[in-house]
């Protein structure tokens, strides 16, 4: 699979990210979600397990390496609690988000990076009141368009703004006034 991730082909199944260097709480944040995104993805395709998922990107992903420097930026426990939630909440998130699908579409059909990327966008709409929900929005939109160029971000986009309107509408009532 080629996908794009920052205009560049994203790295291939077990091969590190590119390094950045944290400016922000932000950013440690943004990097959790993406490697979130990624662990999901990874999980469903390997079939492997959560705690060793999780293990794998805390020892070589995220964090420091002792030979290698900084690894990728990320909030490793905001990391651990999205992987950790999306598994034990997945039958409520997966009903959650077919409720709100097109008719005639199932969440099998839909792209497992995208699918990945609503889960964990799901869960912090349901579990993360902490999180602004046009922040949840933008940050997973903006996941699924590092690697896709066409619809994907679209459907993402109307899926979540579905799915936030339903289950957070007073927090959406707020951010929209």
């Amino acid at each position: 699979m080629f996908d794009r991730v920052g205009g560049e082909a994203a790295p291939e199944h077990g091969r590190r990210m590119t390094r950045t260097k944290p400016s922000s709480i932000t950013d440690a944040r943004r990097g959790a979600r993406l490697a979130a995104v990624q662990a999901l993805y990874q999980m469903e395709i390997s079939g492997g397990g959560v705690k060793s998922t999780v293990r794998e990107y805390l020892d070589h992903r995220l964090g420091e390496d002792s030979e290698t420097g900084p690894l990728e930026t990320a909030d490793v426990d905001f990391f651990r609690a999205l992987v950790e939630g999306v598994v034990e909440e997945q039958a409520l998130i997966d009903a959650s988000i077919k409720l709100r699908l097109a008719k005639g579409w199932r969440l099998d059909r839909i792209d497992s990076i995208v699918r990945a990327a609503v889960r964990v966008a799901t869960f912090e709409l349901l579990r993360r009141a902490d999180v602004p929900v046009a922040v949840v929005i933008d940050e997973y939109v903006g996941i699924v368009n590092a690697f896709f160029d066409g619809p994907e971000g679209g459907f993402t986009n109307g899926l979540l703004d579905r799915l936030a309107r339903e289950l957070n509408a007073n927090d959406f009532r707020q951010l929209t006034s």
